[in-house]
């Protein structure tokens, strides 16, 4: 059980960063990210890529919610950290 919980944390985790990072640099120019629903588009296409992992014995749904959850948060938090051209 502990250890199902600690694999879902590092899929939070790892989701939420590696998303955030990527966003911040390969995606900054392009506006369809930079929408409301991107957010939650990004972190439903996360949880329903990671659901056939959930056959694997320590990889529980927990673990695919919380791999969507980190990407979407990761989406967000990258909109929030745009950087505007200068002059505007």
């Amino acid at each position: 059980m502990i250890i199902e919980l600690l694999i879902a944390a590092a899929a939070l985790g790892g989701g939420y960063g590696w998303t955030k990072s990527f966003v911040r640099r390969r995606l900054r120019f392009v506006d369809a990210v930079h929408t409301r629903p991107a957010p939650w588009i990004a972190g439903g296409i996360a949880a329903l890529a990671a659901t056939p992992v959930t056959l694997l014995p320590l990889i529980t749904g927990v673990t695919a919610v919380a791999l969507g959850l980190g990407v979407g948060l990761g989406v967000r938090s990258a909109q929030k950290d745009r950087l505007l051209p200068p002059g505007d």
